[in-house]
């Protein structure tokens, strides 16, 4: 917006070629035209919206995980919007209503710690139990990092976690599960936390099952917008 005391011809109100004049307080504004968008609801357009319609879901789900997960950010962004951008970027397939997920590519933390080594996971009556081999001392991994555990019910679009359920050392742990969970898809992941908390490891998925049922839509209303999480 520009602002002038004397113009060729003075002050102007209304539109002018490109350019729309007014006047507040005495004071002449002059303002360029709006860009007109002939079609806002672009095939692309529709294509990110269901992307980022599932990354959203996603990640309000876990949320406080994110936080820690993905604490080795870059400057001037949150943890959930480099989570967000992440799956945006390499676990989101699909377009419009038919984006989805990919799992295996999904994570859930990322950082420069040493990730598990020989990592498993076997769900059995209520429960997951995770094992790994204790790979202290290789690269920054120590003794003492702590073991965080998620399991996301694909089904239910519900999820579970522990931020600090072992140590690397124990080599093994357990999360429960909700009672009602038996025999519904899962994907389960494993990452590192450092004992001060200042630095993750990349999560692995350890488990992927396929859907069983197709989730009901949390928010059934049209989202297209840009949006930031917290």
């Amino acid at each position: 917006m520009a602002t002038f005391r004397q113009g060729i011809l003075g002050g102007f109100s209304g539109k002018v070629g490109t350019v729309v004049g007014s006047t507040w307080k005495s004071i002449n504004y002059m303002r360029a035209l709006a860009v007109n968008v002939h079609n806002p609801n672009t095939v692309k357009q529709q294509c990110q919206r269901g992307k980022f319609k599932v990354v959203l879901q996603f990640c309000k789900t876990i949320t406080p995980f994110l936080r820690v997960g993905f604490q080795e950010h870059e400057y001037r962004q949150s943890a959930v919007n480099a989570a967000s951008s992440y799956l945006l970027r390499y676990a989101a397939e699909g377009c419009g209503s038919e984006a989805a997920l990919n799992f295996d590519k999904v994570r859930v933390s990322q950082g420069s710690l040493t990730a598990a080594t020989d990592a498993t996971v076997q769900v059995t009556a209520g429960k997951a139990t995770f094992s790994w081999t204790d790979n202290s001392d290789t690269g920054d991994a120590q003794a003492t990092d702590t073991a965080m555990a998620l399991a996301y019910n694909k089904d239910r679009q519900e999820a579970v976690y522990r931020m600090a359920i072992a140590t690397r050392a124990d080599g093994t742990a357990e999360l429960t599960l909700p009672t009602n969970w038996d025999g519904e898809a899962l994907a389960i992941y494993l990452a590192f936390c450092s004992a001060d908390g200042q630095h993750v490891s990349n999560s692995l998925c350890l488990q992927n099952d396929a859907a069983s049922t197709e989730p009901e839509d949390p928010d059934s209303g049209e989202d297209d917008g840009d949006h930031q999480l917290g």
